[in-house]
């Protein structure tokens, strides 16, 4: 399975190819979206991945989806948390929150 990558390296690599050659609809659609919502730059979103990975329980893909909401509030962290099978108790909440607050 490919590694995730966030928005923010996604709107990257379509820009570039897009400056290459003319991208067909769907990648197109997919650059505007990536335009739309990525907030950080891929550089910003990587470290924050970085950082994420840092703490327990937090893989990769975890990470790339806490970095492309950058949630602001528990109950944004606990729905993106819900399906994984580790238990993410408050303090694990709050250090996400955190780590979060300190990439904006």
């Amino acid at each position: 399975m490919p590694e995730p990558i966030t928005l923010a390296q996604v709107k990257q690599l379509l820009t570039e190819e897009a400056a290459l050659r003319t991208l067909p609809r769907e990648a197109t659609l997919a650059q505007a979206h990536a335009e739309m919502f990525a907030r950080l730059t891929p550089e910003q979103a990587e470290k924050l991945v970085t950082a994420l990975q840092a703490l327990p329980s937090i893989d990769r893909a975890l990470a790339v989806k806490i970095a492309d909401i950058l949630p602001q509030y528990p109950e944004e962290i606990r729905l993106l948390m819900a399906k994984e099978r580790a238990g993410f108790d408050e303090e694990a909440v709050t250090r996400v929150l955190e780590v979060v607050a300190q990439h904006r």
